[in-house]
């Protein structure tokens, strides 16, 4: 290709909403042109990238028996009426009518296509397993489109499902899944990505893992010990150490216009550990109160409270004047018994807790749940942080990263063929529902996910795996004879030996051509010029700056192949 045909430019600055790098630097570099919020249209390096990206995916897909469908992209709603997600997926869903008046939606994940595709087809134990996946449009209308193309609304995502007859069955093929999903990252140059558990969400299930890119723009939390335990903040558990104090009697204290834990602390000179706070939220269905104790220094973690109650919720905007919640002076004790309550594990073995008595300007001090309230129910539901005790080796080490989530994985279990009612007939003639697993990767965002790990201040660097072209020329002097007749040879023998090259043959002055090869971010460039020709030489350098060498001209096709060959195999 040569780069005075192609379409797209290049700039020196990037637009000013471009807060992430690998954002700023693909806007700059000509790889996309916003459309709308989270919608964009890729020029021809992103689109060869992302090709590359899909063909080491298909090919470790097809590694581990996967057979490539493609699903709809436009769904009828009825499909999702089977599943019970039309109704219980929120604004993200885009639902529409057609000219028939039927109600259909729009693909943001394939889990109820790939079971219509699957049931009445594979009808006996004899069928199973099997793994089908997609390469495919999809359109989530995501309220937080940020970042360029790591978090959008219209995607290109890879799914696939798999259908099995025993959860054994199931556990053996995710592993073979998860292994496929840790050499497509390695293969397509992730650097430093790890896997997490984490909260299965929407797509329900009871064990999942995602796959993480480490860097500080992430906007996923994890939790990471040195053992080796990793989880998202939404998945992680929280062990703390508590010390019983000591029993003392149940007390009212005046705390006029006392409502915040600050506040409560330094008036009563305790240690927020000692407080038993209370963080009120509302059902979504009829705004009824939820009201979730913690211990005082800790926070409630609304992913893992939503997980327990089993239903929607969400921060209480307005406390009912007749509901008996004395907002700042909420306690457990003479709380009106209507309203759910859900106590922390945090406050298991604390023998005497500050926590408001449901009076105004009046706190308890000594209030010990067992005694006061009754029997408790501790469940896990706070957020960890940075010293926590890790749960799987009981040390005070975990640590707080931030990450892009490049792959997820699912143990679906029989969601979604229950309610659809996929049945096949057993060894014995009677009717079963397999079990499924899902599994996903993003193509566009691994894209811009490997640019924000792999650039510097000029632009990407893109592994050769993924890259747009293997090697770049560039002719410094389209007006000079010699120097444009060797670099349209080397243009052209290169080509002859199956090597992807970019030619820059514009009449431009070098710096702006440098430039503009950095934003291309090509792993070999070979720079033709009458300074180098002079010596019989052709300079060829790394985009990141690992060699450079002078090679003479009649070699230097056939080193610049070896060298690619080199690369691809590291």
């Amino acid at each position: 290709m040569k780069v005075s045909m192609m379409l797209g430019e290049r700039f020196k600055q990037p637009p000013k909403d471009c807060v992430i790098e690998s954002h700023a630097l693909m806007m700059r570099g000509g790889y996309m042109k916003y459309m709308a919020n989270g919608i964009f249209s890729l020029f021809m390096p992103t689109k060869r990238i992302t090709r590359k990206i899909e063909n080491i995916i298909r090919e470790e897909m097809d590694a581990i028996d996967g057979q490539e469908v493609m699903f709809p992209v436009t769904m009828p709603a009825s499909l999702w009426e089977e599943s019970g997600r039309y109704t219980s997926i929120g604004s993200e869903m885009a639902r529409w009518k057609d000219r028939s008046g039927n109600q259909m939606v729009l693909g943001m994940t394939h889990e109820e296509a790939a079971v219509h595709l699957a049931r009445d087809t594979a009808q006996s134990y004899a069928d199973f397993p099997f793994m089908i996946y997609q390469i495919q449009t999809k359109f989530r209308d995501e309220p937080r489109a940020r970042g360029g193309l790591i978090r959008v609304r219209e995607f290109t995502m890879k799914d696939a499902y798999s259908f099995h007859t025993s959860q054994e069955d199931l556990v053996a093929y995710y592993q073979r899944a998860y292994d496929a999903y840790e050499r497509i990252f390695k293969r397509c140059g992730c650097k430093n990505f790890i896997s997490v558990q984490s909260d299965s969400g929407m797509m329900g299930g009871s064990i999942s893992h995602e796959f993480m890119l480490l860097t500080e723009v992430g906007e996923d939390t994890l939790a990471i010990c040195d053992c080796g335990y990793r989880a998202n903040m939404e998945a992680a558990a929280v062990s703390v150490e508590n010390e019983a104090g000591v029993l003392a009697e149940l007390s009212e204290v005046h705390t006029p216009d006392i409502k915040t834990i600050e506040d409560l602390t330094a008036f009563l000179k305790i240690d927020g550990k000692r407080l038993c706070k209370a963080v009120v939220y509302q059902k979504n269905d009829d705004d009824s109160l939820v009201i979730a104790f913690i211990r005082g220094d800790l926070e409630i973690n609304e992913t893992k409270l939503r997980n327990y109650l089993g239903f929607e919720i969400h921060p209480a905007v307005a406390i009912p004047e007749d509901s008996g919640v004395i907002a700042g002076f909420i306690g457990p004790v003479g709380l009106p018994k209507d309203i759910r309550v859900v106590f922390d594990a945090s406050l298991r073995g604390i023998e005497a807790l500050v926590c408001g008595a449901n009076k105004v300007d009046t706190h308890f001090t000594g209030m010990n749940l067992a005694r006061d309230f009754g029997e408790v129910e501790y469940v896990d539901v706070a957020k960890t942080f940075a010293g926590a005790v890790c749960p799987q080796c009981g040390k005070p080490q975990i640590q707080i990263e931030k990450g892009i989530e490049i792959g997820n994985i699912f143990q679906l279990g029989q969601k979604y063929t229950k309610a659809m009612e996929m049945t096949y007939l057993d060894e014995n003639g009677e009717r079963q529902y397999p079990i499924m697993g899902c599994y996903g990767i993003g193509v566009g965002r691994l894209c811009a996910s490997i640019c924000q790990e792999s650039h510097d201040d000029y632009g990407p660097i893109w592994p050769m795996a993924i890259a747009p072209w293997q090697v770049e020329v560039c002719n410094l002097r389209v007006d000079d004879p010699t120097v444009k007749e060797t670099a349209d040879k080397l243009y052209a023998d290169l080509q002859a030996a199956g090597i992807e090259v970019l030619y820059d043959d514009r009449d431009i002055r070098p710096g702006v051509m440098f430039a503009d090869a950095d934003l291309f971010g090509i792993p070999v460039r070979a720079i033709v010029s009458p300074k180098t020709l002079a010596a019989g030489c052709i300079e060829i350098a790394a985009r990141d700056k690992s060699f450079r060498e002078n090679v003479p001209v009649a070699e230097a096709a056939a080193w610049l192949a070896a060298k690619v060959k080199e690369l691809l195999e590291k």
